[in-house]
């Protein structure tokens, strides 16, 4: 004798058990986030996001999130979510200039993690720094693929002097989740430092940033 179908609620609540850690709870966020724009496909959307990029942090981190299928460049919740991240980019950069960009370790990692931790491709960025420690210049100088994005250090040092700043703080991404210099980073970080050198211009440290958490070279005890 055949059973009966499971009933819709018994599915969705053995999928709600499935789900990972804390999905449910950015699902149900993500939803209600949404159900302004769109009433009736509010839940199905936030399913598919959550599903797509794993939180809800990352969702709302993603600067491009037209490319999910059931969304498109056209549509409301793409707007809308466009916006939702400007927003929170400007208040976290707005948060972060109010103070020296080194008296603001906090706010610093904020943005930073914010805009590039869940970057699908590697970004290399440089904050141009003038004697006071005040941002001058905050510029993605190098964009790659998920493993690594070309740094000239020659082009770094000339934006230095181009825009009169006396002090760097370098900054990447791993795409990969994982915090952790390679080799190839450290070798760079080196050449960059050497060469700023040269003209009395000061490196003060090395941010890589991840998904996962964030790594300081000079607290790593690499500058």
């Amino acid at each position: 004798m055949e059973l009966p179908d499971a009933r819709p609620a018994d599915r969705r609540n053995r999928a709600a058990s499935a789900e990972a850690p804390g999905s449910r709870q950015c699902r149900e966020l993500l939803t209600e986030l949404l159900r302004p724009i769109d009433k009736d496909g509010a839940e199905a959307i936030a399913r598919q996001l959550i599903g797509e990029f794993g939180s809800l942090a990352a969702v709302l981190a993603a600067d491009d999130i037209s490319r999910v299928r059931v969304l498109g460049p056209g549509s409301a919740v793409s707007r809308y979510l466009g916006v939702v991240h400007a927003a929170m980019l400007q208040s976290l950069r707005r948060e972060m200039l109010s103070k020296p960009v080194l008296g603001s370790t906090k706010g610093v990692i904020e943005y930073l993690r914010f805009d590039m931790a869940y970057a699908p491709v590697e970004q290399f960025r440089v904050l141009f720094l003038n004697r006071r420690n005040r941002l001058l210049r905050d510029e993605v100088m190098g964009r790659g693929t998920i493993g690594e994005a070309p740094i000239y250090p020659r082009e770094v040092i000339r934006r230095a002097l181009d825009v009169g700043a006396t002090a760097l703080l370098l900054v990447h991404n791993h795409p990969s989740g994982d915090p952790t210099p390679s080799k190839s980073d450290v070798v760079m970080t080196q050449r960059i430092i050497r060469a700023a050198q040269e003209l009395d211009i000061t490196v003060h440290d090395h941010l890589l940033i991840a998904r996962s958490g964030w790594k300081s070279f000079r607290q790593e005890g690499l500058i």
